[in-house]
């Protein structure tokens, strides 16, 4: 299982990584190690079309519901984060990103601090 990681670099800038989640067997299923959060949330964000450059207020993951949203960062490196994809958002100093909604839309999420 992938998750995209935002984070801040030593440059002042936010850069994305692709993690790899590692999954163990379990009964039927396959789970990974525990992330801990002290709380989640649901939101919705309408059509708002271009957020200029700001960081992320603290690091949380961040997993798309519904519709889809834009990041750019500072090196121009954008990257579509779609339905069901996981983001952990760490670029919590520095220049941050530019987030856009996608053909007018909004997006649906869950989001929970990481610790």
């Amino acid at each position: 299982m992938k998750m995209i990681r935002l984070f801040s670099g030593d440059d002042g800038q936010s850069h994305f990584e692709d993690v790899e989640v590692e999954l163990e067997p379990v009964h039927v299923a396959h789970f990974s190690k525990a992330f801990h959060t002290d709380n989640i949330k649901f939101g919705a964000i309408g059509n708002i079309g271009e957020l200029s450059w700001h960081p992320q207020a603290e690091p949380a993951y961040i997993v798309i519901l519904r519709g889809a949203m834009e990041l750019e960062v500072g090196d121009g490196t954008k990257r579509i984060i779609n339905t069901g994809d996981i983001l952990l958002a760490e670029d919590t100093t520095g220049q941050g990103h530019i987030t856009r909604s996608i053909n007018g839309k909004g997006w649906e999420f869950l989001i929970a601090p990481a610790k």
